[in-house]
């Protein structure tokens, strides 16, 4: 970690970010679908081409070498490396900070709690700034790992009040961010409604992942209410820097005029 980032705490830069540019856009790198081979020249270019931070992780940690691999991304990036985790295993100090999340819209105990109390320990020996984030599944069309993994419940899609209740139930506790995910790969990404029902219920700052295949999309869920975006699996085949950077553009409408900031695309149901 260089002593400019050490400096920086992640959650202030990303609100800073939010502030000045309308909205972040995180990249998730998925250990368990990608090898290090295969993401370093995705990693490169995400510093170049407007990425604001990378998110690591995984719902359930199938490769050995998830530190070496983390450590390896450290040395090829710049970027702000925020750990996404799937359980108390994935802690690393390679990372900068770590979404220290609990799953508010299940009711299992594991992902309450317990690994809260597993990991809390690790984080603190490893000097990563935690964020406390309301992790909430989103009905998506399909099955998800972290729903399998989990062993609950998504939020129906159609239920923005049940979200907001959730919602406002973390910021009560005390928690700083809202995390909506429609899984991996999902058929269906989080309606821009709900998105809408949430902000208007929380302050908190609300991030959006699964199921976002494209620019338009996600700006529509920065003008949704979304504080920023995370995109994963639309780059794990080979894809173009140029289409990385469109995302980001899309997440930054600030800074980059009116494309982006009048998408009032309609998205949902029966893609």
């Amino acid at each position: 970690m260089s002593p400019e980032k050490s400096q920086t705490r992640v959650y202030d830069s990303l609100l800073s970010i939010e502030r000045e540019r309308g909205g972040f856009f995180l990249l998730l790198v998925d250990p368990d679908r990608s090898s290090i081979a295969e993401v370093t020249p995705l990693v490169i270019a995400a510093s170049e081409c407007g990425v604001d931070a990378l998110l690591i992780g995984t719902s359930f940690l199938l490769r050995p070498d998830f530190h070496a691999s983390l450590g390896r991304i450290r040395e090829l990036t710049t970027l702000p490396i925020v750990l996404f985790p799937g359980g108390a295993g994935q802690v690393s100090p390679h990372a900068d900070a770590i979404l220290f999340m609990s799953l508010v819209s299940g009711r299992n105990p594991n992902y309450l709690i317990d690994e809260q109390v597993r990991g809390a320990p690790f984080v603190k020996a490893a000097g990563l700034e935690p964020i406390p984030t309301a992790y909430m599944l989103i009905e998506s069309g399909s099955y998800s790992s972290v729903e399998y993994v989990s062993g609950t419940r998504p939020i129906p899609r159609t239920k923005g009040d049940l979200a907001a209740a959730h919602a406002l139930a973390a910021e009560m506790l005390g928690m700083k961010m809202i995390y909506l995910e429609a899984g991996s790969g999902a058929r269906l990404s989080v309606p821009p409604d709900m998105i809408r029902d949430v902000r208007r219920e929380t302050r908190l700052p609300i991030i959006v992942g699964g199921g976002i295949m494209s620019p338009d999309e996600a700006a529509g869920k920065i003008n949704a209410g979304a504080s920023g975006v995370v995109v994963g699996t639309r780059f794990e085949s080979p894809q173009s820097a140029q289409l990385l950077a469109e995302f980001a553009r899309a997440c930054h409408p600030r800074q980059h005029g009116a494309k982006y900031v009048t998408i009032t695309a309609v998205e949902g149901e029966g893609r």
